[in-house]
């Protein structure tokens, strides 16, 4: 397994059925990718309510595969709240936006998917 997500949480939702993780490491890389470019666009075009609703949406997710962005994904939430300019989550942003491209390679690799 790789160093990038862990899969505690979800064996423990799964019971143990690999047949289960799949799919839903497979619903995973069906969601998330387009998920996270809506929201680097909401950020782009500085529309807050669109860029809360879909880190909202990943945080679950990124809770269940156990991937060290959720502290990031919060602060953007939180910043969605704010009149602070984009500057003030550009290395959340970089870091989640990175973390989550490497988790996709992983996930493919380690779930033959």
């Amino acid at each position: 397994m790789s160093n990038h997500y862990n899969t505690d949480q979800l064996k423990e939702v799964a019971g143990g059925d690999e047949d289960f993780m799949g799919v839903v490491a497979q619903a995973f890389l069906e969601e998330i990718p387009p998920d996270l470019e809506a929201l680097q666009e909401a950020i782009d075009n500085d529309n807050r309510e669109l860029a809360y609703q879909f880190a909202h949406k990943m945080k679950p997710n990124i809770e269940m595969f156990g991937i060290a962005v959720l502290k990031d994904i919060t602060h953007i939430e939180s910043w969605t709240k704010t009149s602070k300019n984009r500057s003030h989550i550009e290395e959340e942003l970089e870091n989640v936006v990175t973390t989550l491209h490497q988790v996709f390679k992983e996930l493919k690799t380690d779930f033959d998917l």
